[in-house]
């Protein structure tokens, strides 16, 4: 029997940084929301077969949907941080997705995951026992600044790799990872931290560059250029 991967999309915050009323999940890019490229990159892949959404309690934007490209599409309240959101969406994942089940973690605004960066991480994580996560190496050159934003140094960028999403992991040792970081206060800004805080190394899988994430009103217009290509 092949192994379940579910995907889960933390898509509670306000996305305070983007600015305005919409939460950047919902701004619209390319006829579509940002989410719904997101989770259309995720169900229309063959060997992904089902998506949990961690949503703010008070959500009223979100469609309803539950399933999409006849897969499941189920939702759960999310908390204040993403990793209250990652780790409440891991535990209301069905009873039949095991605790050695892959499961991708995606930005639900990170609309333009192409299918082959998302095949090959599938391929790395799951022969990876510490999972795997999209990225490419840093390639700019690197400064360190003091306070008053002067140069101090040159930093070296050879291991350096900025980290994108999904970010690939085992149901159990996420959920462990995540548990163990909040138990001991420490706020964790991606999966790969929390595992990496519990010994694991976790697998760089280099991916494209224009798996951008939207954080600005620059970073949208950049998506929807990029999502126009795609359908022409």
């Amino acid at each position: 029997m092949t192994p379940r991967i579910w995907a889960v999309l933390p898509a509670a915050g306000r996305g305070t940084r983007f600015g305005g009323e919409v939460p950047k999940q919902y701004l619209e890019a390319a006829g579509k929301t940002l989410i719904a490229h997101a989770l259309d990159a995720l169900l229309s892949h063959p060997r992904v077969d089902g998506a949990m959404v961690a949503l703010a309690a008070d959500d009223l934007r979100w469609p309803g949907w539950t399933s999409r490209h006849g897969k499941p599409l189920l939702r759960c309240t999310g908390g204040g941080e993403r990793a209250d959101s990652v780790l409440a969406a891991l535990r209301a994942l069905p009873g039949d997705v095991d605790e050695d089940a892959l499961v991708l973690v995606h930005d639900a605004a990170r609309p333009n995951l192409r299918a082959a960066d998302l095949n090959r991480l599938i391929d790395v994580a799951s022969a990876h026992a510490d999972g795997a996560i999209l990225g490419a190496p840093v390639r700019d050159t690197l400064k360190r600044a003091d306070a008053d934003a002067r140069i101090v140094a040159t930093e070296p960028r050879s291991a350096l790799w900025r980290a994108f999403t999904p970010q690939a992991f085992r149901r159990g040792a996420l959920t462990s990872a995540l548990e163990r970081a909040r138990a001991e206060g420490v706020l964790v800004t991606d999966e790969a931290m929390a595992m990496e805080r519990t010994g694991a190394h976790p697998a760089l899988v280099e991916g494209r560059e224009d798996n951008l994430k939207v954080t600005t009103p620059a970073d949208l217009a950049l998506a929807e250029y990029l999502l126009a290509r795609l359908t022409e």
